[in-house]
């Protein structure tokens, strides 16, 4: 079960980044035959968003306090004290942006300038974190690598 958590939560705020990259994307030539579209993506990016927090919150939860005590007592400590602090922070703030989105997007887009203007900051604001995020990640995996290849070969 570890291991899906591990492959899940990455992979659907990977897909939510895409998601809100195709809002962004949808928006800056919105028309008539889109605004079903951006409003459909925007629910699919709020939803992909709240699934990468439930799976990585179970994650933390339950599995990460072993991987946790590797990491602080590995080289790379700041695996955990840096960057998985960030992400418990800087992430509450792209869930926020990412719930906003569907609200955002039931405006009318064809015609309403500061509508799509607010969507395309959104949108804006959550594809670069989302992206921080996923690096973050990264390196809290490369963290627990290298303390646990150290442990093996007993340094």
């Amino acid at each position: 079960m570890e291991n899906i958590l591990l492959l899940l939560h990455p992979v659907f705020g990977g897909l939510a980044t895409l998601a809100a990259l195709w809002v962004f994307v949808d928006t800056l030539n919105a028309g008539e035959s889109s605004v079903a579209r951006i409003r459909n993506v925007s629910l699919f990016v709020a939803i992909l968003m709240w699934l990468t927090y439930f799976l990585g919150g179970y994650f933390y939860i339950v599995y990460y306090g072993v991987d946790k005590a590797f990491i602080k007592g590995g080289p790379w400590a700041f695996g955990h004290n840096f960057f998985m602090e960030v992400k418990e922070h800087v992430f509450l703030m792209l869930l926020l942006l990412a719930t906003y989105l569907p609200i955002a997007a039931s405006g009318y887009l064809p015609s309403n300038k500061p509508v799509r203007k607010v969507i395309l900051w959104v949108t804006g604001l959550i594809v670069p974190t989302s992206l921080a995020m996923e690096g973050s990640g990264a390196i809290i995996s490369v963290a627990v690598k290298i303390a646990l290849l150290l442990k093996m070969k007993g340094i």
